[in-house]
């Protein structure tokens, strides 16, 4: 299956959405921070990026597990992060 391709910004809001729709998030109230992700080499499935390090997701870590790999099995992360330009030119 092909994936799409977001933007750190957009996967980021992605799985950030998924998570707090379910419903043992919404009925306990809990905000859980998503952290950016991060571009790697590709792994067996094809998926080039990862997320580690979600803040407040105690109890909450299997949930937040199966969203991470629903969205990994969506999308890439596009290569944009990997070409940073030197505002100075160096």
């Amino acid at each position: 299956m092909l994936r799409k391709t977001l933007n750190a910004s957009r996967l980021q809001q992605e799985v950030d959405r998924r998570i707090h729709r379910l419903q043992e998030v919404v009925e306990d109230g809990v905000k859980i921070h998503v952290p950016r992700p991060q571009l790697q080499e590709a792994d067996a499935t094809g998926c080039n990026w990862n997320m580690r390090h979600f803040g407040n997701a105690i109890g909450f870590e299997r949930s937040v597990e199966g969203v991470l790999k629903a969205v990994r099995a969506e999308y890439n992360l596009s290569n944009e992060a990997k070409e940073k330009v030197d505002p100075f030119g160096d």
